[in-house]
C-alpha cells in the first residue's frame, strides 16, 4: 500500500477518501443500500488486493468485458438470460471494485476516472441493446440510454462548472439501473421459461428505467440549479 493511501486501511478511512473524491458526500450516510453496495464494495476490494491484483484499470476492463457479453449471453436463448443477470452483476462488481482499488492503493487518477466513466456507459449500453434482443422496443431503449448518459454528462459539466459536490443523490443513479437491470433480466428469465409475456416483460422494465430515468434528470436539473445560483 503506498504512503498516499496510508489512511485508508479501514472503512472509517475509505469513506472518507471516497468523499473527498466525490465533492463531500460521505457514504456512511447514504441510504442503506447504496452504504451497503459502497461497503460491500470495500470489502471486495480489500480481498482482491490481498490476493497481488493492484491495477483499477485491469478491473475496469474486465467490467466492460463482462457487460459487452450481455447481449451475447441472452442472444443465446431461454436458457442464457438467467446467465446475463449475473453477468450484470458481476459487472457492477467489478465497476466498484476498481474505484476501490484506486484509492486504496493510491492510484486514482483524473485519466483513469475518464476511463472508467466511459466504461460505465458503454456497459449500459449493452444492458439495454439485450433488452432490445429480449423483445424491448428498440426506440425506447435508445431513450433509457440518452437519459443516462444526459444525466451524468449535466453531473459532469456543472462540475466543471463550479458545483462542489455531486448536487443530489437522485433517484436514477447508477446502483439503481444496475438493480432494475438484473431484476428486469430475471423477470425476463422467468416470463421466458413459461413461454409467455416476454416482450411485454421487456416493454416493462424500460418503461420503469424510462421513468426512474425522467424523475431522476428532473431532481438532478434542481440539484445543479441550486448548487449554482
Amino acid at each position: 500500500m503506498s504512503a498516499h493511501a496510508s489512511d485508508v486501511r479501514d472503512w472509517d478511512g475509505y469513506a472518507e477518501r471516497w468523499a473527498a473524491a466525490h465533492g463531500g458526500y460521505d457514504p456512511r450516510s447514504a441510504s442503506p443500500l447504496v452504504r451497503g453496495w459502497l461497503r460491500m464494495s470495500y470489502e471486495l476490494g480489500a480481498a482482491v488486493i490481498k490476493i497481488g491484483v493492484r491495477s483499477p484499470n485491469s478491473v475496469t476492463v474486465l467490467g466492460l468485458l463482462l457487460s459487452a457479453a450481455v447481449p451475447v449471453a441472452v442472444a443465446g436463448g431461454r436458457g442464457w438470460v438467467l446467465a446475463g443477470a449475473v453477468l450484470v452483476l458481476l459487472s457492477a462488481v467489478a465497476d466498484t471494485v476498481d474505484g476501490v482499488l484506486a484509492v486504496v492503493t493510491g492510484r486514482a487518477s483524473r485519466l483513469g476516472q475518464v476511463y472508467d466513466s466511459a466504461a460505465d456507459r458503454v456497459a449500459e449500453a449493452c444492458w439495454l441493446v439485450a433488452l432490445v434482443i429480449l423483445g424491448g422496443p428498440a426506440w425506447l431503449a435508445a431513450g433509457c440510454c440518452g437519459l443516462m448518459w444526459l444525466h451524468e454528462y449535466v453531473r459532469a459539466r456543472a462540475t466543471v462548472a463550479g458545483m462542489s459536490d455531486i448536487g443530489t443523490v437522485t433517484v436514477a443513479e447508477r446502483p439503481t439501473r444496475v438493480l432494475v437491470t438484473i431484476f428486469g433480466l430475471l423477470a425476463l428469465a422467468g416470463a421466458g421459461l413459461v413461454g409467455r409475456w416476454q416482450d411485454a416483460t421487456a416493454l416493462t422494465v424500460l418503461v420503469v428505467m424510462a421513468g426512474l430515468g425522467v424523475a431522476g434528470f428532473v431532481q438532478l436539473v434542481a440539484g445543479v440549479r441550486r448548487a449554482l445560483s
